[in-house]
Protein backbone atom coordinates (compact mmCIF):
# COMPACT_ATOMS: atom_id res chain seq x y z
CA UNK A 1 0.00 0.00 0.00
CA UNK A 2 2.90 2.55 0.72
CA UNK A 3 4.48 1.78 -2.63
CA UNK A 4 1.18 2.09 -4.76
CA UNK A 5 0.61 5.46 -2.20
CA UNK A 6 3.88 6.95 -3.29
CA UNK A 7 3.73 6.32 -7.26
CA UNK A 8 -0.08 7.89 -6.80
CA UNK A 9 1.66 11.04 -5.55
CA UNK A 10 5.07 10.74 -8.14
CA UNK A 11 5.76 8.60 -11.51
CA UNK A 12 2.45 6.83 -12.03
CA UNK A 13 0.34 10.11 -10.60
CA UNK A 14 -0.89 10.85 -14.76
CA UNK A 15 -2.05 7.17 -14.79
CA UNK A 16 -3.77 7.21 -11.64
CA UNK A 17 -5.60 10.93 -13.19
CA UNK A 18 -6.66 8.80 -15.98
CA UNK A 19 -8.95 6.42 -13.56
CA UNK A 20 -10.55 9.34 -11.98
CA UNK A 21 -13.94 9.25 -12.95
CA UNK A 22 -15.87 12.28 -15.05
CA UNK A 23 -18.07 12.49 -12.73
CA UNK A 24 -16.46 12.52 -9.89
CA UNK A 25 -16.82 16.08 -7.96
CA UNK A 26 -13.33 16.33 -6.78
CA UNK A 27 -10.36 17.49 -9.05
CA UNK A 28 -8.79 14.89 -10.50
CA UNK A 29 -4.82 15.87 -8.93
CA UNK A 30 -6.61 16.47 -5.59
CA UNK A 31 -8.25 13.03 -5.75
CA UNK A 32 -5.08 11.17 -7.14
CA UNK A 33 -2.94 12.78 -3.99
CA UNK A 34 -5.54 12.70 -1.84
CA UNK A 35 -5.98 8.79 -2.16
CA UNK A 36 -1.68 8.44 -2.36
CA UNK A 37 -1.28 10.08 1.17
CA UNK A 38 -4.16 7.89 2.50
CA UNK A 39 -2.77 4.48 1.06
CA UNK A 40 0.61 5.68 2.64
CA UNK A 41 -1.36 5.86 5.87
CA UNK A 42 -3.35 2.68 5.69
CA UNK A 43 -0.03 0.76 4.76
CA UNK A 44 1.75 2.19 7.20
CA UNK A 45 -0.65 2.15 10.16
CA UNK A 46 -0.81 -1.36 9.30
CA UNK A 47 2.73 -2.39 10.03
CA UNK A 48 3.08 0.15 12.82
CA UNK A 49 0.07 -0.52 14.29
CA UNK A 50 -0.45 -4.12 14.75
CA UNK A 51 -2.57 -4.11 18.11
CA UNK A 52 -5.21 -2.01 15.56
CA UNK A 53 -5.00 -4.47 12.70
CA UNK A 54 -8.49 -5.38 12.57
CA UNK A 55 -9.33 -2.04 12.42
CA UNK A 56 -6.62 -0.98 9.25
CA UNK A 57 -8.13 -3.86 8.07
CA UNK A 58 -11.36 -2.83 8.13
CA UNK A 59 -10.68 0.67 7.12
CA UNK A 60 -8.63 -0.29 3.96
CA UNK A 61 -11.17 -2.76 2.65
CA UNK A 62 -13.50 0.53 3.24
CA UNK A 63 -11.28 1.82 0.89
CA UNK A 64 -11.49 -0.10 -1.78
CA UNK A 65 -14.55 -0.80 -1.86
CA UNK A 66 -15.11 3.10 -2.43
CA UNK A 67 -12.55 3.13 -4.95
CA UNK A 68 -14.49 -0.10 -6.78
CA UNK A 69 -16.27 3.15 -8.89
CA UNK A 70 -13.44 4.59 -10.08
CA UNK A 71 -12.75 0.85 -11.79
CA UNK A 72 -16.09 0.66 -12.93
CA UNK A 73 -15.95 4.27 -14.74
CA UNK A 74 -12.56 3.50 -16.36
CA UNK A 75 -14.21 0.13 -18.09
CA UNK A 76 -17.59 1.74 -18.78
CA UNK A 77 -15.98 5.64 -20.26
CA UNK A 78 -13.54 2.97 -21.93
CA UNK A 79 -10.26 4.90 -20.06
CA UNK A 80 -7.16 3.43 -20.90
CA UNK A 81 -4.42 3.44 -18.05
CA UNK A 82 -2.10 1.26 -16.68
CA UNK A 83 -1.98 -0.71 -19.78
CA UNK A 84 -5.55 -1.67 -19.82
CA UNK A 85 -6.35 -0.83 -23.39
CA UNK A 86 -9.34 -2.97 -24.10
CA UNK A 87 -12.59 -3.32 -22.88
CA UNK A 88 -11.90 -6.94 -22.02
CA UNK A 89 -8.44 -6.31 -19.99
CA UNK A 90 -10.59 -3.54 -18.27
CA UNK A 91 -13.38 -5.79 -17.39
CA UNK A 92 -11.32 -8.64 -15.96
CA UNK A 93 -9.74 -5.70 -13.62
CA UNK A 94 -12.71 -5.26 -12.00
CA UNK A 95 -12.94 -9.00 -10.90
CA UNK A 96 -9.24 -8.14 -8.68
CA UNK A 97 -11.15 -5.56 -6.45
CA UNK A 98 -13.03 -7.93 -4.54
CA UNK A 99 -9.60 -10.08 -3.79
CA UNK A 100 -8.43 -6.59 -2.52
CA UNK A 101 -10.83 -6.13 -0.01
CA UNK A 102 -10.89 -10.31 0.88
CA UNK A 103 -7.06 -9.80 1.35
CA UNK A 104 -7.35 -6.45 3.77
CA UNK A 105 -9.62 -8.29 5.78
CA UNK A 106 -7.58 -11.27 6.07
CA UNK A 107 -4.88 -9.53 6.90
CA UNK A 108 -7.07 -7.34 9.68
CA UNK A 109 -7.75 -10.50 11.13
CA UNK A 110 -11.57 -10.48 9.96
CA UNK A 111 -11.36 -13.95 8.04
CA UNK A 112 -9.84 -15.99 10.54
CA UNK A 113 -12.21 -16.62 13.68
CA UNK A 114 -12.77 -15.58 16.78
CA UNK A 115 -10.17 -13.03 18.20
CA UNK A 116 -7.96 -14.39 20.85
Amino acid sequence: MVGAGVLHLTTQREEFRAQVPAWFPLDEDLTVLGSGVVEIGLGAAFVALPRHRRLVGAVLAAFFVAIFPGNIAQYVEGTDAFGLDTDRARLIRLFFQPVLVVWALFGGGWLRGPRR
